[in-house]
Protein backbone atom coordinates (compact mmCIF):
# COMPACT_ATOMS: atom_id res chain seq x y z
CA UNK A 1 0.00 0.00 0.00
CA UNK A 2 2.37 2.45 0.90
CA UNK A 3 5.02 1.34 -2.12
CA UNK A 4 1.58 3.06 -4.54
CA UNK A 5 1.69 6.32 -2.71
CA UNK A 6 5.63 6.23 -3.07
CA UNK A 7 5.07 9.76 -5.41
CA UNK A 8 3.04 11.55 -3.14
CA UNK A 9 6.20 10.83 -0.49
CA UNK A 10 9.37 10.46 -2.37
CA UNK A 11 11.98 11.23 0.92
CA UNK A 12 11.57 8.62 3.36
CA UNK A 13 9.01 5.45 4.17
CA UNK A 14 8.30 3.93 7.51
CA UNK A 15 6.42 1.35 8.87
CA UNK A 16 4.97 0.50 12.42
CA UNK A 17 3.29 -2.44 14.09
CA UNK A 18 1.88 -3.06 17.39
CA UNK A 19 -1.11 -5.96 18.34
CA UNK A 20 -3.67 -5.11 15.53
CA UNK A 21 -2.46 -1.95 14.24
CA UNK A 22 -0.01 -1.54 11.64
CA UNK A 23 0.49 1.95 10.34
CA UNK A 24 2.74 2.50 7.01
CA UNK A 25 4.02 6.11 5.70
CA UNK A 26 5.21 7.81 2.76
CA UNK A 27 7.32 11.14 4.18
CA UNK A 28 7.53 14.47 1.92
CA UNK A 29 9.94 16.52 4.02
CA UNK A 30 8.75 20.15 4.10
CA UNK A 31 8.92 20.80 8.15
CA UNK A 32 11.72 19.43 10.57
CA UNK A 33 13.85 17.47 7.18
CA UNK A 34 15.87 15.47 9.97
CA UNK A 35 14.99 11.57 11.09
CA UNK A 36 13.78 13.15 14.23
CA UNK A 37 10.58 13.82 12.09
CA UNK A 38 10.29 10.52 9.82
CA UNK A 39 6.94 9.13 10.19
CA UNK A 40 5.06 6.77 11.74
CA UNK A 41 5.67 8.94 14.62
CA UNK A 42 6.07 7.02 17.74
CA UNK A 43 5.85 8.69 21.05
CA UNK A 44 6.49 6.46 23.98
CA UNK A 45 5.94 8.42 27.32
CA UNK A 46 2.40 9.32 25.90
CA UNK A 47 1.86 5.85 24.20
CA UNK A 48 0.89 6.82 21.13
CA UNK A 49 1.86 6.74 17.13
CA UNK A 50 0.62 8.99 14.44
CA UNK A 51 0.59 8.52 10.55
CA UNK A 52 -0.36 12.06 8.69
CA UNK A 53 -0.81 13.71 5.32
CA UNK A 54 -0.61 17.33 5.47
CA UNK A 55 0.40 20.81 7.42
CA UNK A 56 -0.67 22.61 10.77
CA UNK A 57 0.52 26.33 9.90
CA UNK A 58 0.29 27.04 13.19
CA UNK A 59 2.33 24.74 14.69
CA UNK A 60 4.80 26.90 16.36
CA UNK A 61 2.21 28.54 18.44
CA UNK A 62 0.60 25.15 19.60
CA UNK A 63 4.19 23.75 20.08
CA UNK A 64 4.88 26.85 23.00
CA UNK A 65 1.00 26.48 23.99
CA UNK A 66 1.52 23.12 25.06
CA UNK A 67 5.40 23.33 26.61
CA UNK A 68 3.83 25.68 28.59
CA UNK A 69 1.49 22.34 29.72
CA UNK A 70 4.86 20.74 30.64
CA UNK A 71 5.27 18.80 27.35
CA UNK A 72 9.02 18.28 26.06
CA UNK A 73 9.63 17.76 22.86
CA UNK A 74 12.45 15.70 21.02
CA UNK A 75 11.48 16.84 16.89
CA UNK A 76 10.76 20.26 15.35
CA UNK A 77 7.99 18.76 13.24
CA UNK A 78 4.09 19.43 12.91
CA UNK A 79 4.03 15.52 13.43
CA UNK A 80 4.99 15.71 17.23
CA UNK A 81 2.76 18.87 18.13
CA UNK A 82 -0.59 16.70 16.69
CA UNK A 83 0.06 13.46 19.13
CA UNK A 84 0.81 15.96 22.28
CA UNK A 85 -1.90 18.05 20.91
CA UNK A 86 -4.41 14.75 20.52
CA UNK A 87 -3.09 13.99 24.19
CA UNK A 88 -3.98 17.15 26.07
CA UNK A 89 -7.18 18.04 24.21
CA UNK A 90 -8.61 14.65 23.39
CA UNK A 91 -10.69 14.58 20.10
CA UNK A 92 -11.20 18.34 20.30
CA UNK A 93 -7.36 18.97 19.26
CA UNK A 94 -8.52 19.72 15.62
CA UNK A 95 -10.38 22.94 16.53
CA UNK A 96 -6.97 23.87 17.66
CA UNK A 97 -5.68 23.89 14.33
CA UNK A 98 -5.09 25.81 11.25
CA UNK A 99 -4.36 23.90 8.21
CA UNK A 100 -4.70 20.51 6.26
CA UNK A 101 -4.40 17.06 7.53
CA UNK A 102 -5.35 13.39 6.71
CA UNK A 103 -4.65 11.39 10.21
CA UNK A 104 -4.27 8.46 11.95
CA UNK A 105 -3.62 8.17 15.62
CA UNK A 106 -3.30 4.95 17.81
CA UNK A 107 -3.62 4.76 21.56
CA UNK A 108 -0.84 1.84 22.75
CA UNK A 109 -2.63 1.20 26.02
CA UNK A 110 -6.48 1.09 24.87
CA UNK A 111 -6.14 0.13 21.06
CA UNK A 112 -8.17 3.06 20.07
CA UNK A 113 -7.77 4.32 16.33
CA UNK A 114 -8.73 8.07 15.53
CA UNK A 115 -9.25 8.88 11.83
CA UNK A 116 -9.83 12.30 10.81
CA UNK A 117 -9.53 15.24 7.83
CA UNK A 118 -9.58 18.51 7.69
CA UNK A 119 -12.07 20.87 7.51
CA UNK A 120 -12.20 21.40 4.05
CA UNK A 121 -11.32 18.09 2.75
CA UNK A 122 -7.95 19.47 1.54
CA UNK A 123 -6.12 16.44 2.30
CA UNK A 124 -7.94 12.88 1.17
CA UNK A 125 -8.86 9.48 3.52
CA UNK A 126 -9.75 6.24 1.78
CA UNK A 127 -11.01 4.09 4.10
CA UNK A 128 -12.11 -0.19 3.44
CA UNK A 129 -13.30 -3.13 5.73
CA UNK A 130 -14.41 -6.30 5.43
CA UNK A 131 -14.91 -9.12 7.94
CA UNK A 132 -11.54 -9.18 9.50
CA UNK A 133 -9.91 -5.63 8.76
CA UNK A 134 -10.30 -1.84 8.42
CA UNK A 135 -7.43 -0.65 6.10
CA UNK A 136 -7.20 3.42 5.48
CA UNK A 137 -4.99 5.46 3.31
CA UNK A 138 -4.65 8.79 1.42
CA UNK A 139 -5.42 7.27 -2.00
CA UNK A 140 -7.67 4.96 -3.16
CA UNK A 141 -5.47 2.90 -5.29
CA UNK A 142 -3.57 2.23 -2.11
CA UNK A 143 -6.34 0.31 -1.22
CA UNK A 144 -6.71 -1.93 -4.25
CA UNK A 145 -3.20 -2.16 -3.52
CA UNK A 146 -3.95 -4.35 -0.54
CA UNK A 147 -6.55 -6.54 -2.23
CA UNK A 148 -9.73 -7.76 -1.16
CA UNK A 149 -11.45 -4.77 -2.24
CA UNK A 150 -14.97 -5.08 -3.73
CA UNK A 151 -14.51 -3.75 -7.31
CA UNK A 152 -18.17 -3.25 -8.27
CA UNK A 153 -20.06 -0.17 -9.19
CA UNK A 154 -21.62 1.66 -6.37
CA UNK A 155 -24.85 2.68 -8.53
CA UNK A 156 -25.80 5.66 -6.45
CA UNK A 157 -22.52 7.04 -6.82
CA UNK A 158 -22.04 6.36 -10.75
CA UNK A 159 -25.20 8.09 -10.85
CA UNK A 160 -23.88 11.49 -9.10
CA UNK A 161 -20.96 11.08 -11.68
CA UNK A 162 -23.86 10.90 -14.82
CA UNK A 163 -25.35 13.98 -12.87
CA UNK A 164 -23.22 16.29 -10.26
CA UNK A 165 -20.76 17.17 -12.56
CA UNK A 166 -19.21 13.87 -12.19
CA UNK A 167 -18.67 14.72 -8.39
CA UNK A 168 -19.37 11.77 -6.24
CA UNK A 169 -20.02 13.36 -2.55
CA UNK A 170 -18.47 11.63 0.36
CA UNK A 171 -19.24 9.01 1.97
CA UNK A 172 -19.51 7.21 -0.91
CA UNK A 173 -16.92 6.11 -3.95
CA UNK A 174 -17.74 5.24 -7.67
CA UNK A 175 -16.41 1.56 -5.96
CA UNK A 176 -18.85 -0.07 -3.54
CA UNK A 177 -15.93 -0.96 -1.51
CA UNK A 178 -14.14 1.99 -1.07
CA UNK A 179 -15.59 5.00 1.37
CA UNK A 180 -13.92 8.54 1.97
CA UNK A 181 -14.07 10.22 5.28
CA UNK A 182 -15.80 13.29 4.76
CA UNK A 183 -14.11 16.59 5.62
CA UNK A 184 -14.37 18.12 8.84
CA UNK A 185 -15.17 14.52 10.39
CA UNK A 186 -13.38 12.27 12.59
CA UNK A 187 -14.31 8.73 12.69
CA UNK A 188 -13.06 6.68 15.75
CA UNK A 189 -12.84 3.08 15.92
CA UNK A 190 -12.67 1.87 19.68
CA UNK A 191 -11.39 -0.98 20.99
CA UNK A 192 -14.51 -3.13 21.59
CA UNK A 193 -15.06 -2.20 17.82
CA UNK A 194 -17.97 0.72 17.30
CA UNK A 195 -17.08 3.09 14.59
CA UNK A 196 -18.18 6.61 16.33
CA UNK A 197 -18.16 9.38 13.10
CA UNK A 198 -18.27 13.38 14.70
CA UNK A 199 -18.60 16.10 12.37
CA UNK A 200 -16.35 18.69 14.04
CA UNK A 201 -17.44 22.02 11.79
CA UNK A 202 -19.64 23.44 9.70
CA UNK A 203 -19.41 27.15 8.18
CA UNK A 204 -22.81 28.94 8.86
CA UNK A 205 -24.08 30.84 5.70
CA UNK A 206 -26.25 33.29 7.63
CA UNK A 207 -25.68 36.94 8.15
CA UNK A 208 -24.29 38.01 11.85
CA UNK A 209 -25.90 40.83 13.68
CA UNK A 210 -22.85 42.18 14.67
CA UNK A 211 -21.32 42.38 10.54
CA UNK A 212 -25.22 44.52 9.66
CA UNK A 213 -23.63 47.81 9.85
CA UNK A 214 -20.43 46.93 7.59
CA UNK A 215 -20.24 48.77 4.21
CA UNK A 216 -18.98 47.33 1.07
CA UNK A 217 -15.55 48.65 2.15
CA UNK A 218 -15.36 47.35 5.24
CA UNK A 219 -16.34 43.79 3.82
CA UNK A 220 -13.67 44.40 1.48
CA UNK A 221 -10.88 44.91 3.81
CA UNK A 222 -12.11 42.28 6.36
CA UNK A 223 -11.81 39.76 3.17
CA UNK A 224 -8.26 41.15 2.26
CA UNK A 225 -7.06 41.01 6.14
CA UNK A 226 -8.11 37.59 6.35
CA UNK A 227 -6.64 36.38 3.19
CA UNK A 228 -3.35 38.31 3.91
CA UNK A 229 -3.41 36.12 7.06
CA UNK A 230 -4.20 33.05 5.28
CA UNK A 231 -1.46 33.61 2.52
CA UNK A 232 1.00 34.71 5.43
CA UNK A 233 0.07 31.18 7.03
CA UNK A 234 0.85 29.00 4.55
CA UNK A 235 4.69 30.41 4.40
CA UNK A 236 5.41 28.13 7.17
CA UNK A 237 7.88 25.67 5.80
CA UNK A 238 11.60 24.52 6.02
CA UNK A 239 11.83 24.71 2.25
CA UNK A 240 11.58 27.62 -0.42
CA UNK A 241 7.28 28.03 -1.18
CA UNK A 242 6.58 29.09 -4.72
CA UNK A 243 2.98 29.83 -6.30
CA UNK A 244 1.09 28.86 -9.39
CA UNK A 245 0.40 31.99 -11.84
CA UNK A 246 -2.27 31.46 -14.02
CA UNK A 247 -2.90 35.47 -14.63
CA UNK A 248 -6.59 35.37 -12.89
CA UNK A 249 -7.43 37.53 -10.29
CA UNK A 250 -6.94 34.42 -7.54
CA UNK A 251 -3.62 33.82 -8.30
CA UNK A 252 -2.68 37.24 -8.97
CA UNK A 253 -3.85 38.70 -5.26
CA UNK A 254 -2.25 35.43 -3.95
CA UNK A 255 0.98 36.53 -5.82
CA UNK A 256 0.80 40.16 -4.74
CA UNK A 257 0.09 39.47 -0.95
CA UNK A 258 3.43 37.05 -0.85
CA UNK A 259 5.25 40.14 -2.62
CA UNK A 260 3.75 42.35 0.55
CA UNK A 261 4.73 39.91 2.77
CA UNK A 262 8.13 40.12 1.68
CA UNK A 263 8.59 36.99 -0.57
CA UNK A 264 11.37 38.48 -3.29
CA UNK A 265 12.35 36.60 -6.28
CA UNK A 266 9.19 34.84 -5.82
CA UNK A 267 9.23 31.42 -7.90
CA UNK A 268 5.53 31.55 -9.85
CA UNK A 269 4.85 29.44 -12.73
CA UNK A 270 2.32 29.53 -15.35
CA UNK A 271 1.50 26.48 -17.95
CA UNK A 272 0.64 27.20 -21.55
CA UNK A 273 -0.70 24.36 -24.38
CA UNK A 274 -0.82 24.91 -27.96
CA UNK A 275 -4.31 25.99 -29.90
CA UNK A 276 -6.50 23.74 -31.31
CA UNK A 277 -10.30 23.65 -32.95
CA UNK A 278 -9.84 27.83 -32.95
CA UNK A 279 -9.34 27.48 -28.80
CA UNK A 280 -6.56 29.51 -27.21
CA UNK A 281 -3.85 27.39 -24.89
CA UNK A 282 -2.75 29.73 -23.05
CA UNK A 283 -3.45 33.34 -20.42
CA UNK A 284 0.20 34.05 -20.77
CA UNK A 285 -0.34 37.95 -21.64
CA UNK A 286 -1.86 37.79 -17.77
CA UNK A 287 0.42 35.89 -16.06
CA UNK A 288 3.48 38.18 -17.63
CA UNK A 289 1.59 41.31 -16.49
CA UNK A 290 1.36 40.17 -12.41
CA UNK A 291 5.21 38.81 -12.31
CA UNK A 292 6.54 41.75 -13.73
CA UNK A 293 4.40 43.95 -11.37
CA UNK A 294 6.16 41.94 -8.38
CA UNK A 295 9.43 41.16 -9.90
CA UNK A 296 8.76 37.74 -9.37
CA UNK A 297 11.41 34.51 -10.67
CA UNK A 298 8.64 33.69 -13.48
CA UNK A 299 8.79 30.25 -15.12
CA UNK A 300 6.54 30.34 -18.29
CA UNK A 301 5.90 26.18 -19.42
CA UNK A 302 5.08 25.63 -22.81
CA UNK A 303 3.38 22.22 -23.17
CA UNK A 304 3.92 20.79 -27.12
CA UNK A 305 1.39 18.45 -28.44
CA UNK A 306 3.41 15.40 -28.08
CA UNK A 307 3.81 15.45 -24.22
CA UNK A 308 -0.27 15.50 -23.69
CA UNK A 309 -1.20 12.31 -24.69
CA UNK A 310 1.39 10.43 -22.11
CA UNK A 311 0.55 12.56 -19.97
CA UNK A 312 -2.81 11.86 -20.11
CA UNK A 313 -2.22 8.25 -18.71
CA UNK A 314 -0.09 9.51 -15.93
CA UNK A 315 -2.45 12.03 -14.55
CA UNK A 316 -5.17 8.88 -14.77
CA UNK A 317 -3.05 7.15 -12.98
CA UNK A 318 -2.82 9.87 -10.26
CA UNK A 319 -6.06 10.44 -9.90
CA UNK A 320 -7.86 9.01 -6.79
CA UNK A 321 -10.87 8.56 -8.35
CA UNK A 322 -12.09 9.33 -12.13
CA UNK A 323 -11.92 13.13 -12.28
CA UNK A 324 -13.38 14.69 -15.34
CA UNK A 325 -12.03 17.91 -15.45
CA UNK A 326 -9.39 19.29 -18.41
CA UNK A 327 -7.63 21.07 -15.97
CA UNK A 328 -6.50 17.60 -14.32
CA UNK A 329 -3.45 16.98 -16.73
CA UNK A 330 -2.61 20.36 -17.09
CA UNK A 331 -2.01 20.47 -13.74
CA UNK A 332 0.03 17.28 -13.91
CA UNK A 333 2.24 18.35 -16.38
CA UNK A 334 2.32 21.94 -14.45
CA UNK A 335 3.40 20.25 -11.77
CA UNK A 336 5.81 18.04 -12.98
CA UNK A 337 7.89 21.15 -14.16
CA UNK A 338 7.27 22.86 -10.82
CA UNK A 339 8.56 20.32 -8.68
CA UNK A 340 11.67 20.56 -10.37
CA UNK A 341 12.40 24.06 -9.01
CA UNK A 342 10.08 24.22 -5.55
CA UNK A 343 8.44 21.54 -2.63
CA UNK A 344 5.59 23.85 -1.78
CA UNK A 345 3.20 26.31 -3.82
CA UNK A 346 0.16 28.08 -3.16
CA UNK A 347 -2.82 27.99 -5.75
CA UNK A 348 -5.72 30.26 -6.21
CA UNK A 349 -8.40 27.33 -5.58
CA UNK A 350 -11.63 27.47 -4.03
CA UNK A 351 -12.12 31.31 -4.62
CA UNK A 352 -15.05 30.86 -7.07
CA UNK A 353 -17.02 28.79 -4.60
CA UNK A 354 -15.98 30.44 -1.65
CA UNK A 355 -16.64 33.94 -3.10
CA UNK A 356 -19.38 33.21 -6.06
CA UNK A 357 -17.69 33.37 -9.07
CA UNK A 358 -19.40 30.83 -11.41
CA UNK A 359 -22.38 31.70 -13.41
CA UNK A 360 -24.76 29.57 -12.21
CA UNK A 361 -24.94 31.25 -8.63
CA UNK A 362 -26.87 34.90 -9.89
CA UNK A 363 -30.18 32.92 -10.71
CA UNK A 364 -29.91 31.25 -7.40
CA UNK A 365 -30.88 35.20 -6.26
CA UNK A 366 -33.77 35.23 -8.10
CA UNK A 367 -37.62 35.20 -6.83
CA UNK A 368 -37.81 32.16 -8.21
CA UNK A 369 -35.09 30.74 -6.06
CA UNK A 370 -36.20 31.89 -3.48
CA UNK A 371 -38.13 28.22 -1.90
CA UNK A 372 -36.20 25.31 -1.18
CA UNK A 373 -38.02 23.72 -4.58
CA UNK A 374 -37.49 26.50 -6.47
CA UNK A 375 -33.20 26.60 -5.75
CA UNK A 376 -33.33 23.18 -6.33
CA UNK A 377 -34.77 23.71 -9.43
CA UNK A 378 -32.22 26.38 -10.49
CA UNK A 379 -29.04 25.07 -9.11
CA UNK A 380 -30.08 21.16 -11.02
CA UNK A 381 -31.16 23.34 -13.98
CA UNK A 382 -27.50 25.51 -14.28
CA UNK A 383 -25.32 22.59 -12.87
CA UNK A 384 -26.59 18.93 -13.68
CA UNK A 385 -25.17 17.25 -16.51
CA UNK A 386 -28.14 15.18 -17.52
CA UNK A 387 -31.93 14.47 -15.85
CA UNK A 388 -32.70 10.89 -14.47
CA UNK A 389 -33.66 9.96 -18.60
CA UNK A 390 -30.40 11.08 -19.38
CA UNK A 391 -28.41 9.01 -17.45
CA UNK A 392 -30.84 5.75 -18.41
CA UNK A 393 -30.16 6.17 -22.02
CA UNK A 394 -26.20 6.54 -21.32
CA UNK A 395 -26.03 3.60 -19.17
CA UNK A 396 -26.94 -0.16 -19.84
CA UNK A 397 -30.09 -1.95 -18.52
CA UNK A 398 -30.19 -2.05 -14.64
CA UNK A 399 -27.47 0.10 -13.72
CA UNK A 400 -29.31 3.31 -13.16
CA UNK A 401 -30.02 3.78 -9.89
CA UNK A 402 -33.61 4.80 -8.97
CA UNK A 403 -35.47 7.57 -7.86
CA UNK A 404 -32.93 10.46 -8.77
CA UNK A 405 -30.22 10.07 -5.48
CA UNK A 406 -28.53 13.16 -7.01
CA UNK A 407 -31.42 15.67 -6.57
CA UNK A 408 -31.95 14.02 -3.28
CA UNK A 409 -28.59 15.06 -2.11
CA UNK A 410 -29.03 18.31 -3.66
CA UNK A 411 -32.59 18.47 -1.86
CA UNK A 412 -31.12 17.50 1.36
CA UNK A 413 -28.30 19.86 1.33
CA UNK A 414 -30.39 22.74 0.58
CA UNK A 415 -32.49 21.99 3.29
CA UNK A 416 -30.06 22.41 6.36
CA UNK A 417 -30.38 24.82 8.22
CA UNK A 418 -28.10 27.94 8.55
CA UNK A 419 -28.37 28.79 5.00
CA UNK A 420 -31.83 30.37 4.05
CA UNK A 421 -31.07 32.49 0.69
CA UNK A 422 -31.00 30.43 -3.17
CA UNK A 423 -27.60 31.47 -3.25
CA UNK A 424 -26.68 30.55 0.26
CA UNK A 425 -27.48 27.36 -0.20
CA UNK A 426 -25.89 26.75 -3.40
CA UNK A 427 -22.27 28.29 -2.07
CA UNK A 428 -22.58 25.80 1.07
CA UNK A 429 -23.34 23.20 -1.29
CA UNK A 430 -20.43 23.96 -3.33
CA UNK A 431 -18.01 25.04 -0.77
CA UNK A 432 -18.30 21.67 1.29
CA UNK A 433 -19.06 19.22 -1.36
CA UNK A 434 -18.54 19.94 -5.31
CA UNK A 435 -15.67 22.32 -3.99
CA UNK A 436 -13.77 19.28 -2.14
CA UNK A 437 -14.61 16.99 -4.86
CA UNK A 438 -13.44 18.43 -7.84
CA UNK A 439 -11.05 21.44 -7.69
CA UNK A 440 -9.43 20.57 -4.45
CA UNK A 441 -9.20 16.42 -4.90
CA UNK A 442 -7.46 17.76 -8.34
CA UNK A 443 -4.93 20.16 -6.85
CA UNK A 444 -4.11 17.70 -4.51
CA UNK A 445 -3.91 14.12 -6.35
CA UNK A 446 -1.73 16.07 -9.65
CA UNK A 447 0.34 18.03 -7.22
CA UNK A 448 1.42 15.51 -5.26
CA UNK A 449 1.94 12.72 -7.97
CA UNK A 450 5.44 14.92 -8.40
CA UNK A 451 6.38 15.20 -4.89
CA UNK A 452 4.90 18.66 -4.67
CA UNK A 453 2.68 20.38 -1.48
CA UNK A 454 -0.29 22.23 -3.04
CA UNK A 455 -1.05 24.74 -0.35
CA UNK A 456 -4.64 26.40 -0.90
CA UNK A 457 -5.43 30.03 1.30
CA UNK A 458 -8.67 30.50 -0.13
CA UNK A 459 -9.36 27.71 1.52
CA UNK A 460 -8.31 29.30 4.89
CA UNK A 461 -11.09 28.06 7.52
CA UNK A 462 -11.25 31.33 9.08
CA UNK A 463 -11.42 32.92 5.54
CA UNK A 464 -14.35 30.85 4.77
CA UNK A 465 -16.10 31.60 7.54
CA UNK A 466 -16.41 35.53 6.96
CA UNK A 467 -16.79 34.84 3.56
CA UNK A 468 -20.11 32.79 4.17
CA UNK A 469 -21.76 35.56 6.64
CA UNK A 470 -20.58 37.87 3.69
CA UNK A 471 -23.95 39.49 1.76
CA UNK A 472 -24.40 37.09 -1.63
CA UNK A 473 -25.17 40.08 -2.95
CA UNK A 474 -21.48 41.62 -2.80
CA UNK A 475 -20.33 38.19 -3.88
CA UNK A 476 -22.43 37.86 -6.97
CA UNK A 477 -21.73 41.58 -7.72
CA UNK A 478 -19.64 42.70 -11.04
CA UNK A 479 -19.75 39.55 -12.66
CA UNK A 480 -18.79 37.65 -9.13
CA UNK A 481 -16.49 37.46 -6.85
CA UNK A 482 -17.53 41.21 -6.32
CA UNK A 483 -16.46 41.72 -3.24
CA UNK A 484 -13.01 39.65 -3.77
CA UNK A 485 -11.99 41.62 -7.27
CA UNK A 486 -12.72 45.11 -5.20
CA UNK A 487 -10.59 44.07 -2.11
CA UNK A 488 -7.81 43.26 -5.09
CA UNK A 489 -7.67 46.59 -6.40
CA UNK A 490 -6.11 48.02 -3.55
CA UNK A 491 -3.05 44.81 -4.61
CA UNK A 492 -2.66 43.92 -8.47
CA UNK A 493 -3.57 45.87 -11.35
CA UNK A 494 -6.83 46.21 -12.93
CA UNK A 495 -5.90 44.66 -16.41
CA UNK A 496 -6.08 41.60 -14.55
CA UNK A 497 -9.32 42.23 -12.56
CA UNK A 498 -11.15 43.45 -15.70
CA UNK A 499 -10.05 40.66 -17.71
CA UNK A 500 -12.97 38.30 -19.36
CA UNK A 501 -12.79 35.27 -16.93
CA UNK A 502 -10.55 32.77 -17.33
CA UNK A 503 -9.72 28.94 -16.95
CA UNK A 504 -7.01 26.75 -17.36
CA UNK A 505 -7.25 25.49 -21.61
CA UNK A 506 -6.63 22.18 -22.85
CA UNK A 507 -7.67 22.84 -25.88
CA UNK A 508 -6.92 18.48 -27.06
CA UNK A 509 -9.50 17.36 -24.46
CA UNK A 510 -11.77 19.86 -24.98
CA UNK A 511 -12.49 19.15 -28.82
CA UNK A 512 -11.45 15.17 -29.00
CA UNK A 513 -9.94 14.36 -32.75
CA UNK A 514 -7.04 12.44 -33.59
CA UNK A 515 -4.92 10.07 -31.14
CA UNK A 516 -7.30 11.55 -28.19
CA UNK A 517 -10.66 10.06 -29.76
CA UNK A 518 -8.53 6.85 -30.37
CA UNK A 519 -7.85 6.43 -26.76
CA UNK A 520 -11.36 6.88 -26.01
CA UNK A 521 -12.65 4.77 -28.43
CA UNK A 522 -9.90 2.13 -27.82
CA UNK A 523 -11.31 2.49 -24.10
CA UNK A 524 -14.58 2.12 -24.64
CA UNK A 525 -14.93 -1.22 -27.12
CA UNK A 526 -12.24 -3.11 -25.23
CA UNK A 527 -13.33 -6.43 -24.04
CA UNK A 528 -12.74 -5.68 -20.42
CA UNK A 529 -15.28 -2.80 -21.25
CA UNK A 530 -17.22 -4.84 -23.01
CA UNK A 531 -17.14 -7.38 -19.88
CA UNK A 532 -18.21 -4.49 -17.47
CA UNK A 533 -21.14 -3.33 -19.24
CA UNK A 534 -21.64 -0.03 -17.83
CA UNK A 535 -22.79 1.80 -20.62
CA UNK A 536 -25.43 1.02 -23.39
CA UNK A 537 -23.74 0.27 -26.41
CA UNK A 538 -25.99 1.75 -28.69
CA UNK A 539 -25.58 5.08 -26.84
CA UNK A 540 -21.69 4.28 -26.92
CA UNK A 541 -21.75 4.08 -30.68
CA UNK A 542 -23.75 7.03 -31.49
CA UNK A 543 -21.05 9.03 -29.44
CA UNK A 544 -18.29 7.82 -30.79
CA UNK A 545 -19.89 8.17 -34.29
CA UNK A 546 -20.35 12.99 -33.41
CA UNK A 547 -17.28 12.73 -30.95
CA UNK A 548 -17.96 16.45 -30.29
CA UNK A 549 -21.40 16.77 -30.73
CA UNK A 550 -23.17 16.01 -27.73
CA UNK A 551 -21.94 18.89 -24.28
CA UNK A 552 -23.12 19.31 -21.01
CA UNK A 553 -24.78 22.52 -19.81
CA UNK A 554 -21.09 23.17 -18.54
CA UNK A 555 -20.12 22.39 -21.74
CA UNK A 556 -18.47 19.13 -20.99
CA UNK A 557 -18.07 16.58 -23.98
CA UNK A 558 -20.38 13.98 -22.93
CA UNK A 559 -18.24 11.05 -24.84
CA UNK A 560 -14.91 12.63 -22.60
CA UNK A 561 -17.63 11.58 -19.25
CA UNK A 562 -18.18 8.19 -19.98
CA UNK A 563 -14.62 7.18 -21.51
CA UNK A 564 -12.49 9.12 -18.59
CA UNK A 565 -14.55 6.52 -16.06
CA UNK A 566 -13.76 3.59 -18.40
CA UNK A 567 -9.86 4.70 -18.47
CA UNK A 568 -9.90 5.21 -14.72
CA UNK A 569 -11.26 1.52 -13.82
CA UNK A 570 -9.21 0.02 -16.38
CA UNK A 571 -6.07 2.15 -15.57
CA UNK A 572 -6.36 0.81 -11.71
CA UNK A 573 -6.98 -2.88 -12.71
CA UNK A 574 -10.56 -3.06 -11.77
CA UNK A 575 -11.83 -5.52 -13.83
CA UNK A 576 -15.62 -7.56 -13.33
CA UNK A 577 -19.03 -7.03 -13.83
CA UNK A 578 -20.42 -3.34 -12.89
CA UNK A 579 -23.59 -4.92 -11.44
Amino acid sequence: MADVMAPRGPDGAGVWSQGRVALGHRRLKIIDLTEAGAQPMIDSDLGLSIAWNGCIYNYKELRRELEGYGYRFFSHSDSEVLLKAYHRWGDDFVSHFKGMFAFAIAERDSGRVLLGRDRLGIKPLYITEDAHRIRFASSLPALLAGGGVDTRIDHVALHHYMTFHSVVPAPLTILRGVQKIPPASLLAIEPDGRRVTTTYWSPDFSRHEDRSGWSERDWEDAVLSSLRTAVERRLVADVPVGCLLSGGVDSSLIVGLLAEAGQHGLKTFSIGFESAGGVKGDEFQYSDIVAKRFDTDHHQIRIGTERMLPALDGAIGAMSEPMVSHDCVAFYLLSQEVAKHVKVVQSGQGADEVFAGYHWYPPMGTPAAASLEGSVAEYRAAFFDRDTDGVAALLAAGIAAPNDPSERFVSEHFAQAGAETGIDRALRLDTMVMLVDDPVKRVDNMTMAWGLEGRVPFLDHDLVELAATCPPELKVAHGGKGVLKEAARQVIPADVIDRPKGYFPVPALTHLEGPYLDMVRDALYAPVAKERGLFDTGAVDALLADPNGRLTPLRGNELWQIALLELWLQRHGVTGPAA
